[in-house]
């Protein structure tokens, strides 16, 4: 916790907002247009004691790297289609009796036109609360937006949380979508 604090604050980065209080959520990161965001939202968390899974694609976990990402809790995703990820994770969530899992709404850190619907489908099928986690680039400071409950209407929901982020600031502003 010490050390995470350290090296964001000498990294010039603030921090805002606490934890989740609930044991099991999702917590969306967004903007993700850069390969710091990863970096830089373990840090945050750790820096005020949580412990989080990430979903990362599983196209990076090679050796040595693999070993690194697993260690801090990422989890290896595979995005083709069928691969039933929405069911195993609503299943991760049944058997855990404390999990934190992030999640980019984009899916990738290139440019996009919509987010994908993943992660309220997950927060539907596990009933947890989604939290809206940020990392503002130009005002150098993380945190936490809020709370979101999913509702029946994932496109409603969708917009809903991208308009949540209007005036964040990512890496590469090009490939962000509100």
């Amino acid at each position: 916790m010490f050390l995470s604090k350290l090296i964001l604050k000498l990294a010039g980065w603030t921090s805002t907002g606490t934890l989740p209080v609930e044991k099991k959520c999702i917590v969306i990161a967004a903007p993700h247009t850069s390969n710091w965001d990863f970096v830089l939202g373990w840090l945050y968390y750790k820096s005020l004691g949580g412990s989080i899974k990430v979903m990362i694609k599983e196209d990076i976990f090679f050796f040595p790297l693999g070993i690194l990402l697993r260690w801090m809790g990422a989890i290896p995703v595979d995005r083709r289609p069928g691969n039933r990820m929405i069911e195993k994770m609503g299943q991760e969530f049944a058997k855990s009796d404390i999990l934190h899992l992030a999640i980019a709404p984009e899916g990738t850190r290139g440019k996009v036109t919509e987010w994908k619907k993943g992660f309220l489908l997950i927060a539907r099928r596990a009933d947890v609360p989604v939290y809206l986690a940020y990392a503002d680039y130009k005002k150098k400071q993380l945190g936490m937006l809020g709370k979101f409950i999913p509702t029946d209407d994932t496109n409603a929901d969708i917009r809903a949380v991208q308009k949540s982020y209007e005036g964040i600031t990512p890496c590469h502003p090009t490939n962000f979508a509100t």
